[in-house]
Parts: structure tokens; sequence; C-alpha cells
């Protein structure tokens, strides 16, 4: 018998609708009946492409034992992450405190009466294994503690409480200290080196840091050490080689298991993409033009159009990392619609262009792949060009093993969830389930991915995907009473009220778009990209902005009275942090309106974090980019041809503006260079126009 999440319009929550645990979404009443009963509430955080979610699911939540026993002594209740990231912040917080560690799934027990957390945990297997207990036993412990040591949870909390509290409640400094960003920078470069790491994960915030500060690297260097260029070069050829891009079709899975960027963890992720999108082609644009960073960027595209592109022009969560061998399999395997056997690859390729393609990659008749011994995961040896015949037998004969067509062009259908992917007559391989809701901030990292791979590789396609996902969000996405923006799409349906990172990401995505439309005639126009951030920004500054301390909140108001903190996310993860994209915002609408409030508060915000930046600060490159931007920023006015070729290059704290009637070219001049409130002399010549460009954006490190 189905349980409440049946009818719950998130994949995640309706993958556990057929569990035997009474599961409650996060809803007044479950906390009302929490407290009422004095039940321990089991909260249960994760998402519907978390390889150890679907395992948890599998195994302890479907468990008739266990289930009776979270049953008859908690308030078991499933989170989706993803619709809110407010609530798994700041538990995600607590486990880290509790432990050192996080993950997903983030297995938290609260105290009813306040939503403290007093003990917390990822995978609890069923029975005792990977040094973790067995799940039931777990149980029995956690309710035995809350029923007979209340002091020590008390303690606990008030522990934890004041941890969140100071992590949350920022005191904002007197003045952004004159060396932050010398000071800073060189400690998060480190942070970007394959040395020592048992796993590798893009760690896009980080990277994009790191190739935005190549610029303030000495010409000498310093010796025995890498520069930034080369740790920059050194991440993106790793991203574009390993195992975690899908050589044969395009798209970049979540990280790879092992130090070697050879095995991933095989879901693909939109938010994931869409960064990597936007650091290759600003590799590409400092000059690493690799023509396998080329190729990976055209086939992530590709796949993007093809699988992660709703009818409607958005872009879609995720896919899984598992999917069906065959239709009647009871459980699917991790990786299994993207790896290879020997033999198979053999009898698809024949002889002769299965000798070159073991030329190009690192192929073994044992595979490569440690917890599935005779699968083979793409991975190439080096980089450049690939022979003819290596290319067309991925792009063709191996595609049109895996999808069953070799048209890489035709859209996809999505396999919406497990019975469809298992009961569908599927051309190739079974595919894996594709999470199709629709969210903000990953769109906008997309969009932001694609406007820059225009300027970058001029093809017109990425810029039409990219527009027609922010009209769809533009046009689609508001609250129907209030008219505020919604986070989340569900098959047409717009959800939830957006939280600081729908807001910052979606206003950078719609100056990218602006600057991307510059030199082009056409509908919507580049004043209407900016108008449409401008009135985003100020919609962000009534909701979330802190009046009293600077700084955006995660959350408006109105969520607050049900969180323990109202915070506000200064931390980079997978994703860059809110505040400092949005301090990185302020500044290019101070650039290119005038208009210095924007710049006073991201003066305000900087003070905000100064103290974390100045203490913590590999933490927090994205509150870094924002500095830079603040200290470094740069207005450029040209004729509408001149902007192409200069943005096909890497000027990262660079805005660029045409000529109107109230502010036109000198006569005779080519450009006007503005560093920050200071013109320079009218440039007469592009050469002047670089020079003046690099020199501004190098002035305040």
């Amino acid at each position: 018998m189905a349980n409440r999440l049946a009818t719950s319009s998130s994949l995640y929550l309706r993958k556990h609708a057929e569990n035997p645990v009474d599961w409650w979404p996060w809803i007044p009443e479950a906390l009302e009946k929490a407290r009422a009963e004095d039940r321990p509430i089991f909260l249960s955080i994760g998402y519907s492409s978390c390889h150890w979610c679907t395992v948890m699911e599998g195994e302890a939540f479907s468990n008739p034992e266990i289930a009776a026993f979270l049953n008859a002594h908690f308030l078991p209740i499933k989170v989706d992450r993803e619709e809110r990231p407010d609530l798994d912040s700041i538990y995600m917080q607590a486990l880290q405190l509790m432990s050192g560690q996080g993950g997903w799934p983030l297995n938290v027990f609260l105290t009813p009466d306040d939503l403290v957390p007093f003990y917390a945990g990822t995978y609890f297997p069923v029975e005792p294994r990977f040094g973790r207990p067995g799940f039931l036993a777990l149980l029995q412990r956690i309710l035995q503690f809350y029923r007979q040591e209340k002091e020590k949870i008390e303690e606990m909390k008030g522990q934890i409480l004041t941890a969140l509290t100071t992590l949350s409640d920022l005191v904002p400094e007197d003045h952004i200290p004159a060396d932050l960003l010398r000071s800073g920078i060189p400690k998060i470069q480190p942070l970007l080196s394959n040395a020592g790491a048992v796993q590798q994960f893009p760690m896009m915030p980080y990277a994009q840091l790191v190739l935005r500060s190549a610029r303030f690297d000495p010409p000498e260097g310093i010796p025995g050490s890498m520069s930034a260029l080369e740790r920059a070069k050194e991440r993106g050829m790793a991203l574009v080689l390993g195992g975690i891009f899908d050589h044969v079709a395009g798209g970049f899975h979540r990280y790879t298991v092992d130090p070697t960027w050879t095995v991933p963890h095989f879901e693909k992720m939109l938010y994931d993409n869409g960064q990597i999108l936007e650091f290759l082609s600003d590799l590409w644009a400092h000059g690493i033009q690799d023509p396998a960073i080329e190729r990976a960027v055209r086939l992530t595209v590709e796949w993007v159009a093809r699988e992660m592109t709703a009818p409607a022009g958005y872009f879609y969560a995720a896919q899984d990392a598992d999917s069906f061998a065959r239709a009647e399999d009871r459980e699917p395997e991790e990786g299994e619609f993207y790896v290879w056997r020997w033999q198979e690859l053999q009898d698809l390729l024949g002889e002769e262009t299965f000798r070159a393609l073991q030329q190009a990659f690192d192929l073994s008749p044992g595979g490569n792949f440690p917890d599935r011994p005779g699968c083979i995961v793409l991975q190439r040896q080096q980089g450049g060009a690939l022979p003819p015949e290596v290319e067309a037998a991925l792009t063709t004969h191996l595609f049109q093993a895996r999808y069953g067509s070799a048209d890489r062009r035709v859209p996809f259908p999505p396999a919406v969830d497990a019975q469809s992917a298992r009961l569908q007559s599927w051309p190739g391989r079974i595919p894996p389930v594709t999470d199709t809701k629709m969210i903000v901030s990953w769109n906008a990292l997309m969009i932001s991915g694609l406007a820059r791979a225009y300027q970058v590789f001029g093809n017109a396609d990425y810029l039409q995907f990219a527009l027609r996902a922010a009209q769809f969000i533009l046009s689609q996405q508001r609250h129907p009473e209030t008219g505020s923006l919604l986070r989340l799409n569900y098959d047409g349906t717009a959800q939830v009220p957006a939280k600081s990172e729908d807001y910052a990401l979606l206003i950078k995505a719609l100056l990218d778009l602006q600057q991307a439309c510059l030199p082009l005639v056409g509908d919507p126009t580049p004043q209407d990209w900016l108008q449409a951030a401008l009135q985003l920004q100020q919609e962000m500054d009534a909701q979330l902005w802190d009046p009293a301390r600077g700084g955006y909140f995660v959350s408006d108001a109105q969520s607050a009275p049900e969180l323990l903190v109202r915070e506000k996310e200064f931390q980079d993860n997978a994703t860059p942090a809110a505040n400092g994209v949005a301090i990185a915002n302020l500044v290019r609408l101070a650039a290119l309106t005038g208009d210095l409030d924007y710049l006073e508060r991201a003066e305000q915000a900087l003070k905000t974090f100064a103290h974390i930046m100045s203490t913590q600060p590999r933490t927090c490159p994205s509150l870094f980019a924002g500095l830079d931007w603040y200290s470094n920023w740069v207005k450029v006015t040209l004729e509408a041809d001149s902007i192409p070729a200069f943005q096909q290059r890497s000027w990262p704290t660079t805005v660029f503006a045409l000529p109107t009637e109230t502010e036109p070219l000198p006569e005779g001049a080519l450009g006007l260079v503005c560093w920050g409130n200071k013109c320079l002399a009218p440039a007469s010549s592009l050469e002047q126009i670089q020079s003046q460009i690099g020199k501004g954006q190098n002035r305040a490190y």
C-alpha cells in the first residue's frame, strides 16, 4: 500500500512511496504530531539520482522489521534536498559538526519540540558492514538514548545550536582588508591539485577562481610550484580525458571514485555540466586550446539538447547512475548504460578499428572498473584530436549500440521512473532514469555555460538553447498571486519559493546573456536582459537582503519559523555559494548602469564576510571571485562589430557596453576603457584597448 509520498511531485519522494515506512513530507502537521506524541523525528534527506539513497531505499526502508520500529517509535520525514536546500544545508552542517564529514542520504534525528539534531549519519546498512552499524540496532540505541539521557541530549543540542548560530550570525568588519585578495587566493589554489586525492570531483568554483587568478601570476613563476594556469589546465584536461566524461555521448558524470579520474560515480547532474561548460570555454579563451576541450564542449551541448531539454525549452535536473541491463532484472546496475566489455567492443568495431581505439583509450580484457570485473570505462590516454576512425567508432558505432540510432541530434525521450525504464521498449540499451524537474539555479548555471561557450566557440545553437531556457523561466516561474520567483517546475507547474542561489545564479545568467547578445540584433535585446536582471535584483534585495548586517539570507522571512537558523550561504560546494555570486552581480550591475548603490551593497556584503574570508579562505572561492570583481572591475565601450573578438578572450572582471546617444564614443576613438569609476584616455587601436584592459584587471592585486 502506497504511503503519503505517492502523490508528491518529487521523483525522489515518489521513489519511497511503496516503502512500509510511514513517511511524512516536511509539513506542519508532521511536526505537530511529533510534538504531541513526544516522538523523535527521523529526518532523511536525499535526491533522486543519489546512488546510496537508492541503495538505502531498497534495503533499510523496504525492510518490514525496520519500518515497523520506525513507525512505532519515531516520526519519519522524507525531504528532497533539491526542493529544500535550506533545510538540507542546516542539517548537513550539523552532521559535519558531529562527525567531521557529510554526504547523502543525510539521516538526522531531531527532538520534536525544537527540531534540533542530536544524532546524524549518512548511509546505514541493514546489517553491520563498511564499519557502520546495522540500522535497526542503531534505531534501538537512539530511542533508548532519547528516553533516558535527556540532560545529555540538551547539552549536545546546545553545542550544535551555538555552532550553527555562529556560522549564520556574522558580524561585519569595519573595512575590507587591503591585502585580502592577495593573501587569500594562494591559500585556495592548492586545493585544485590532483595530488593526495582518494576521489576526484570537478570542484568548479575552485577551478574557476584558480583560472581567473592566472592573470596575477608573475612572469617568472615560483620555482618548484605549479602556476595557476597550469593547475587549471591540469583540471581541464583531467575532465575531458578521464572516465568522468562520457566520450561516446557527451556530458560529465558527478565525480570519480578513484584518484586517477577513471571510474566515475555515473550520475550526470545539470549543475556540474553547466559549470564545466563555462570553465572549459574560459580555459580555451585563456589560450589552452586542446582539441579535446572543444570536443567535450560540443558533445556535452549535444547531450543537453538531446536528453536534458524539455519541449518547452528548460533543462532537466539529472540522470541516475544506475540502469537496468535487462527489463526483467530486479535491481539496476551502476554504470550499466555507459560501460563496455572487451568482446563487445571487438564485435561492434571490427579488428582494425578496435586496435585504433586501443591506441587512444586505456583498454584491457579485465576492464578497469574494480566493482564490476570485465567492465570498461572509456578513458583517453592523451589529448589532441582523435583519429577519424576512432571518432567514428565512438560517435557512430558505440553511440548506435547504446541508443539504437546513429542520429545524435534526435531528442531522446527520458525514462521518467524505474517502471517506465523497464516496461518501455528501447531501441538500444535501457537508459537511466532522468529527473525531469526544472530547478531555476541549475538551469541558470547551464544558461551561463552555454552563453560563454557561444562567445568562445561561435556556435549560434549554443546561444539559442540558453535563450529558450531563460525565456521559459522569466515567463513561467512566477507565483500567480505575489509574482515572486519560484524555484522548481514539475511538468509545467511552478512550485516552492526561490532561494538565494536561484536569484543569484539567474541574475548572473541574465547578465551573461546580455553580454553575449551585445553584438547581435534580435528580440529580446541586450537591454531587455539587463532590465530583467535589474528587476530580479530588486526582488532579491527586498526578500533576502539583511539590512542590519549585510549579505543575503538563503530563504525569505516566511520560511524562517521552521528553520533553526536563517542562514547566509557563503561556503562553496559543488555549486558556487549565493553570496559570492551575488556580490559579483552587484558589481556588474553597477558597471553597466552607473548606479553606485549596487557597488555600495557589494561592499557591505564583503564586509559581512571579510572575517570568514580572512580566517577560512578555503571554504569560499566564490566570495574571492566577488572580491576580484569589486577590486578590479573594468568597463569597455566598443562598437558592436568589435566586441566578439574581445569576448573570445579571457577578461574575468570586464563588462562590455555599446556606445549610446547619451554616452557616445569620442570622435576617432575605437573604444573607451574605464577602471572602476576612472575612465582612461580614449583608445585609438585594438592593441591599446587590450593593454588598458589587462592593466585594469590587475590594478588591485
